[in-house]
């Protein structure tokens, strides 16, 4: 962030402006909507000024600046047509400590001034840190035809009733489940249609009502890594979730979206990591929601594919515990359509297998005759280390050396790779890429550079000589 967005309480405190035209009346007169004591320094002022000052609502300290004037000033303003002056006002600021804004010239800004949509108590603050000043009030107005004017009376409402709500619930968990009910429910109808009164008795009987809420478990799928593809409902309750249990596999940009009080538990299993044994993630999970909380299971792709989600919610099963499920686009399917390699095409593969290069020590083994068919795709979980292993079998098996393959490294995000080859390259591939990657073998690979629209061109590389320059 350029900036810390940061709502200052300007009650009573003394700020200055520099300058009498409109430009700085504008800012003027949002301080005083603030309740800032207000002070202005100008030669000449419009006719707002005049009027205000005349009304006793700001003082006219005088008509020429000195740095002086900033003593015990919390804010200031400069908004004249002479860049010397503003630039004077905005050094002395800086020597003093005083929170100062240059209009117009944000290399002189110590702080800036965002687009408002205004609901008091509720505000609403757009700012593009000065880069795109009117793209942030194009926002602005979009979300000033998206958020009802009642907002403000419905906070305001709230705000007394709430710490008679703090009397009668405890916890802190209890008291937001009370107030994402009133405020999806009569509660807020009653508020929108001017029914203040009928809205407030409507508190009291929902509180009447209320009972300790009993915890409950979402599993989710955040996709393969581009936040984009995160589902609605998986944001939705993302948003609301008191814990999350998140792997490594899950990007940054999606984590980001969480809700920012929510309690974060890395539960994930990465090759040279520290890895969380899947019987204490079974633990922590069931503890959580015994104790009330809702619980969100984030992980990377679909939880019911190579994910162990199914033997997670059979523990929540045998302990009673309510859950649902939110899937989540898999990385064979997302990581491929965005390096350009339909999983399944009529001239080269009608069916496509998804296996993992990860198998348990006692599991069984895979039928390799069956993966080594043509005209099919195969995608391949968690191959890398045995990428070796994987090339041998398929080539034994009947797979010729020369089917494409690629390996597609961090898929769908901003970081992504692809790496191209044959089979019989698949193990020298593996050596130039790292986790989580994605194996795809099959003669759809082929249009990749045909049909890449996310990867670069430079990154799509047809041999492992061309990976070693990179590298």
């Amino acid at each position: 962030m350029d900036y810390l967005p940061i709502f200052a309480d300007l009650k009573r405190r003394p700020c200055l402006v520099v300058g009498g035209g409109s430009s700085a009346w504008r800012k003027t007169r949002m301080l005083l909507k603030a309740g800032a004591d207000v002070g202005v320094i100008a030669s000449k002022l419009n006719d707002d000024f005049t009027a205000a000052i005349a009304a006793n609502q700001v003082r006219h300290v005088g008509e020429e600046f000195a740095p002086s004037d900033l003593d015990g000033i919390f804010l200031a303003i400069a908004a004249t047509p002479h860049k010397a002056l503003n630039a004077l006002v905005y050094q002395a600021a800086n020597q003093r400590q005083v929170l100062v804004n240059v209009v117009d010239d944000t290399q002189r800004c110590s702080f800036i001034v965002p687009s408002i949509v205004d609901r008091s108590p509720i505000i609403v603050a757009i700012s593009s840190s000065g880069k795109a000043p009117v793209l942030a009030r194009l926002l602005r107005q979009k979300l000033e035809a998206m958020l009802p004017q009642h907002l403000g009376k419905m906070a305001t409402i709230a705000g007394d009733f709430r710490h008679y709500l703090a009397t009668k619930i405890a916890t802190f968990s209890s008291r937001r489940a009370f107030w994402e009910q009133a405020f999806n429910g009569r509660f807020a109808d009653l508020i929108a249609v001017g029914r203040d009164s009928e809205a407030q008795q409507a508190l009291h009987q929902q509180l009447q009502q209320h009972t300790a809420p009993s915890g409950q478990v979402a599993l989710i799928g955040a996709g393969p890594g581009d936040a984009g593809l995160l589902t609605l409902r998986g944001l939705q309750l993302m948003q609301q979730a008191d814990v999350v249990l998140y792997d490594y596999l899950v990007s940054d940009e999606v984590m980001a979206l969480v809700r920012r009080d929510a309690e974060l538990v890395c539960v994930g299993k990465k090759a040279g990591f520290h890895s969380v044994p899947q019987e204490q993630t079974n633990r922590l999970i069931v503890e959580y929601a015994q104790q009330g909380k809702r619980v969100v299971r984030l992980k990377g792709g679909d939880p019911f594919v190579f994910g162990r989600g199914a033997e997670e919610l059979e523990v929540l099963v045998d302990a009673g515990i309510d859950f649902q499920v939110v899937p989540g686009i898999t990385a064979a399917a997302g990581a491929t359509a965005y390096a350009g390699i339909p999983l399944t095409h009529r001239d080269y593969a009608q069916t496509a297998m998804f296996i993992t290069g990860h198998l348990k020590p006692d599991g069984k083994q895979l039928d390799w005759s069956t993966l080594a068919r043509g005209n099919q795709t195969l995608v391949i979980y968690m191959g890398l280390m045995k990428s070796s292993h994987i090339q041998q079998q398929l080539l034994q098996h009947g797979r010729a050396p020369e089917t494409p393959i690629a390996i597609i490294e961090r898929g769908t995000q901003a970081t992504q790779k692809v790496l191209t080859g044959q089979l019989d390259e698949l193990a020298d591939l593996a050596q130039h890429a790292a986790s989580p990657s994605l194996i795809v073998v099959g003669e759809v690979v082929k249009l990749s550079h045909k049909l890449a629209w996310f990867t670069t061109k430079e990154q799509l590389l047809p041999q492992p000589e061309a990976v070693v320059k990179l590298a």
